[in-house]
């Protein structure tokens, strides 16, 4: 029996996951600790069990396709006052709206994107790219324009498993964008070739 073999599954969990800066998934787990992808699985659950019973300050949950802990919600604030300390490193209105668009329409060009919010994105996508959130996935086929998505660490930072976990967009919509069924009528249409309305030095930064 090797030495990874001999160790507490349960701490050994602990010490590995103490360590990993994004998301950590079952089968590689099983493989750096020697152990069955089902008892890893077992395990990893009764310790996210054990510290949202025993109230800890930490959570341990699945998202982006692997394991990893969170400080809870609800110490959110203290989290935030020790992290940014007294300083703001938040995204801009502009950069959370351009990084709604990819979210929902990706894969996705740059000028589809800044067609659907009315200004051009080109600054606003470069920051999102800097952070980690998009990245690009291949070209479209029409044009020859590169395609964005969203990242694992867009999920890992967003809390979601997947992109199937994205909310609905219809409750945040006003009442006359709503329509029924698949049809599009009603939603405002953009031309991507049409020149931008604000100016992007102005808006994107």
């Amino acid at each position: 029996m090797t030495d990874t073999e001999t160790l507490a599954l349960g701490p050994a969990l602990e010490a590995v996951l103490m360590v990993v800066d994004e998301p950590v998934t079952e089968e590689h787990l099983a493989k750096v600790l020697q152990r069955p992808r089902r008892e890893i699985a077992d395990a990893l659950a009764a310790l996210a069990d054990e510290y949202t019973a025993q109230g800890r300050g930490f959570e341990l949950r699945p998202v982006g396709g692997g394991w990893r802990f969170f400080t809870r919600p609800e110490y959110a604030d203290a989290v935030e006052a020790f992290v940014l300390d007294g300083q703001q490193a938040r995204l801009t209105q502009a950069a959370l709206e351009t990084l709604a668009v990819v979210a929902y329409r990706q894969p996705v060009s740059r000028s589809r994107v800044s067609a659907v919010r009315g200004v051009n994105c080109d600054g606003v996508m470069r920051t999102l790219l800097q952070r980690g959130l998009v990245e690009e996935t291949g070209t479209e086929p029409e044009t020859g324009a590169i395609l964005y998505r969203t990242t694992n660490y867009f999920l890992e930072r967003m809390g979601l498993r997947g992109l199937d976990e994205l909310p609905e967009l219809a409750p945040f919509l006003p009442e006359a964008d709503v329509v029924e069924g698949d049809s599009q009528e009603g939603v405002p249409s953009f031309d991507p070739d049409a020149p931008d309305t604000e100016a992007d030095d102005k808006t994107e930064l």
